[in-house]
């Protein structure tokens, strides 16, 4: 089989409109139902069951059950990585809108890429952790440095509980909107979990919108000068 077998069959996976609309409402990491989508597809019950099989069966979603409902979300943290950079790629090259609305520039700000943060807000922290010399940037490598644990662990990460898992601790994320990296990983998303236990961000009620509080703002800011 040729490798551009794969990548034809995950094309036609995401490249459905109704799918990729899907999709792109599960990048807030939260599960939705099938109706749920089906709205966000702008299609029938039957037709998003009949996408959500399709996507389910090709390994983009999981399915969980709980009582009578069934709950679909991205399979990982790697589906989530590929339809970032697409969307990336797709900000790039698609039409452009005139004028943005305020939705919009909410979304460019700050939001969730699926567990980790990602937008303007994203970008800066990620641009900050690598000048501090926290991470070690190579082009798209990217790597924990000595400083960087000191400074993870005093801010209140777990490290040692991260290097357990299978998910690389730090990772590049090609941000749709900046159009440059945003820091994606476990560390990318144990930063996310601490600021809003911290109470500095707020996620958007439906939405994967971030709302920095005033106080977040000052706080975000100054522990991006370090």
């Amino acid at each position: 089989m040729k490798a551009g077998t794969d990548l034809a069959q995950i094309a036609s996976l995401v490249g459905d409109p109704a799918r990729a609309n899907m999709l792109a409402a599960l990048m807030g990491g939260t599960a939705l139902t099938a109706s749920e989508l089906a709205l966000e597809a702008g299609v029938t019950l039957p037709t998003a069951s009949a996408h959500l099989s399709k996507l389910t069966e090709g390994g983009l979603l999981r399915v969980t059950r709980q009582g009578r409902h069934r709950y679909y979300a991205l399979a990982g943290h790697h589906v989530a990585g590929m339809l970032e950079s697409i969307m990336g790629v797709a900000a790039t090259l698609g039409p452009r809108k005139v004028l943005p609305g305020p939705r919009d520039n909410a979304m460019r700000q700050a939001r969730v890429c699926y567990d980790h943060l990602a937008g303007e807000a994203g970008v800066a922290m990620f641009d900050a952790f690598g000048g501090h010399g926290f991470l070690k940037v190579d082009d798209e490598a990217v790597t924990l440095a000595a400083k960087g644990e000191r400074f993870f662990e005093d801010f209140g990460l777990d490290l040692t509980a991260m290097r357990s898992k299978r998910r690389p601790l730090c990772r590049a994320c090609l941000d749709w909107s900046v159009r440059r990296s945003h820091l994606a990983g476990s560390i990318g998303a144990a930063m996310l979990d601490r600021i809003v236990e911290m109470k500095w961000i707020r996620r958007e009620k439906d939405s994967r919108i971030l709302r920095f509080s005033p106080t977040g703002r000052q706080s975000f800011e100054r522990m991006l000068r370090g």
